[in-house]
């Protein structure tokens, strides 16, 4: 059945409404929290043989009865820890991931206190990268994952999922870029190596020149991190490898015959003033709108995950939502009335809300629920929303 229009309550009182891809919805979000400090939990690092070489991964709690693992990985001239310990230690991330075991995933030769690679080491290429996820989904007993890429590890993941589609139950993919590099953007990078330093060139990969100049604390933070942190031998192999990527070779459903596409549920993240702007936007005309939602944040960089933290959790906790999980977090804004303390379930939800009903039974896969919206001749629209301070 068709459903001609419809509003969504969410679960904090926020009301998200009808819109189509030409007209941006807003979502509007409480006052960030404070992250806490020292409240880290335990964290395993380990090395893990794949057909690729080692993995170093690092995993945060412990499984979850049936729950998917949250698989990260980051941009390239970072490592998770550059990449994600802001989100990852915000207070209402933590509310969430509690829930799950979380998995960081550092490319070869990119966490704190790599050696370098020995002379003719032949970095593995973005194909090779991905293959070696299933080494660790396999050597932790993980069912399946819901990935949280940035820049490069967006790509991997990406490639993962198309690869290994049974593996992956839902991706948050910020910055992507499903293009490969042209000759002119390959020459432009050839030409920039040769005038800047490696950190300077990752640099403008991850901002964009305004914030470069305007936003000058966190970039010479991120100069000094780069410059520092990671093998500068080994960055520069991941780089090069990064930028000889080949198109994600994906296409919307119903465009080209046998049209490849991301299959489990995507949110795609971009800032408004982020350099990925354009590619992320292509990558969501290349989704299935009727499972894609598309999260465009306003008076945001390059990195909203370290900028704007708390914003991204709260999209982060609808798309679990969405797929059939659902945190039922304190309301601190609520005056009075108990509300329940922090637990994830899964959500049966009634059809009419026009949302797939999620399965009840904690030992099944929940059916994950779409974000689009129908309209009789109009077809199928995604939801774009752009994040308002």
């Amino acid at each position: 059945m068709k459903v001609l229009g419809h509003k969504i309550e969410l679960l904090t009182g926020l009301l998200l409404h009808d819109g189509t891809m030409a007209g941006l919805q807003e979502l509007r979000f409480p006052e960030e929290k404070p992250l806490l400090r020292g409240q880290d939990a335990t964290e395993l690092e380990h090395d893990i043989e794949t057909p690729y070489g080692l993995l170093h991964v690092v995993i945060r709690g412990s499984p979850k009865g049936n729950r998917p693992a949250i698989l990260t990985y980051h941009d390239v001239g970072l490592n998770h820890k550059l990449c994600f310990n802001t989100f990852f230690n915000f207070e209402d991330m933590q509310e969430i991931t509690k829930h799950f075991v979380v998995c960081h995933v550092d490319a070869p030769g990119q966490q704190v206190g790599a050696s370098q690679f020995p002379q003719g080491y032949q970095f593995p290429s973005m194909e090779q990268l991905a293959a070696m996820l299933p080494s660790v989904v396999q050597h932790f007993g993980f069912k399946y994952v819901i990935g949280i890429g940035v820049g490069a590890g967006a790509y991997v993941l990406a490639k993962f999922a198309l690869i290994f589609p049974d593996l992956v139950e839902g991706l948050v993919l910020i910055n992507i870029d499903p293009n490969g590099k042209g000759w002119i953007d390959w020459a432009a990078t050839k030409l920039s190596s040769l005038t800047s330093t490696l950190p300077d060139t990752v640099l403008s990969h991850l901002f964009r020149q305004e914030e470069l100049v305007s936003n000058t604390e966190l970039v010479q933070s991120y100069r000094q991190q780069i410059g520092n942190v990671v093998n500068q031998a080994n960055l520069q192999l991941f780089w090069n490898m990064y930028n000889s990527r080949r198109d994600l070779d994906i296409n919307r459903p119903g465009t080209v015959p046998n049209a490849k596409t991301l299959r489990c549920p995507v949110m795609l993240v971009v800032g408004d003033n982020a350099p990925a702007e354009e590619g992320v936007v292509e990558c969501n005309s290349k989704l299935d709108p009727t499972t894609t939602t598309f999260l465009k944040m306003a008076d945001s960089g390059g990195l909203p995950q370290v900028t704007q933290p708390g914003k991204l959790t709260e999209a982060f906790k609808y798309f679990l939502q969405g797929m059939g999980y659902i945190a039922y977090l304190k309301d601190r804004r609520l005056s009075g009335g108990a509300v329940p303390s922090a637990s994830m379930t899964r959500l049966a939800r009634s059809r009419t809300s026009s949302l797939t009903s999620a399965s009840s039974v904690d030992g099944s896969r929940p059916q994950a629920c779409t974000h689009s919206e129908s309209s009789e001749g109009l077809g199928q629209v995604n939801h774009t929303m752009e994040v308002s301070c």
